[in-house]
């Protein structure tokens, strides 16, 4: 991609519904974060310029990030997790799984509290992919490990268990096991922070009495605070 094609791509951004600040691309082409910001964008189904997105994207992923810098981190991670997704949507499997890969592993190299990403959303991201790859017993055993490596550490939020109980929840409601569908999202919510406004919903999602599994656990999701707008402590 030429600098002019990039900057019509920015202008682009900043004409839509998002209208990002300009800033926000300074260094045009030869700032791997500039091109890793305009292909968030780019990927926004409401700008619906993916293969844009994801070549800009791959631009990013042998950037020299420098790993004392929380942002920059940061930055690099959810720029390979949205690389991850793109790919997952095109049927590009392995190549999704190596990306959700160097996500994890940037993301797991410091011991910084990033703001938009998760590190149990990053790992819940490759179990999922995995299972999409008939590869359901190996993320299983995963999972597992986090959450025996994590589950006795004193803290009320916490990601790795939010997302490995959800994930061990789904599995149980595929395999058509309804009651412990829901014993492992209850164990998923407790990890998670609970605003009281969404008690009430939440209470009445679990109390379905009936054996669809799948739908117990949609109205658990809906009634479910989104994980972007609270508060984590891993």
């Amino acid at each position: 991609m030429t600098q002019n094609e990039f900057h019509k791509l920015v202008h682009l951004v900043m004409d839509s519904k998002a209208h990002p600040p300009e800033n926000l691309f300074a260094g045009g082409m030869d700032s791997w974060r500039a091109r890793a910001r305009l292909a968030h964008f780019l990927a926004m189904d409401e700008i619906d310029k993916k293969d844009e997105a994801s070549e800009l994207f791959h631009s990013v992923v042998e950037a020299d990030y420098n790993e004392e810098n929380s942002e920059e981190v940061e930055e690099y991670a959810f720029a390979l997790q949205k690389l991850s997704a793109l790919e997952k949507e095109q049927g590009k499997f392995d190549e999704a799984l190596s990306h959700i890969n160097q996500a994890i592993e940037a993301a797991e190299g410091t011991d910084f509290l990033y703001k938009y990403i998760l590190r149990g959303e990053l790992w819940a991201d490759r179990w999922n992919l995995m299972h999409k790859m008939n590869l359901t017993a190996d993320a299983e055993k995963e999972v597992d490990e986090r959450i025996e490596a994590y589950k006795d550490i004193p803290i009320e939020h916490n990601s790795y268990l939010y997302y490995g109980y959800r994930f061990k929840a789904q599995l149980a409601a595929t395999r058509g096991v309804t009651l412990v569908a829901k014993d492992y999202m209850h164990m998923a919510i407790h990890a998670m922070e609970i605003p009281e406004k969404y008690q009430a919903g939440l209470e009445k999602a679990f109390a379905a009495t009936h054996d669809n599994a799948a739908w117990i656990l949609t109205e658990v999701d809906k009634a479910t605070p989104n994980p972007d707008m609270l508060h984590w402590d891993i």
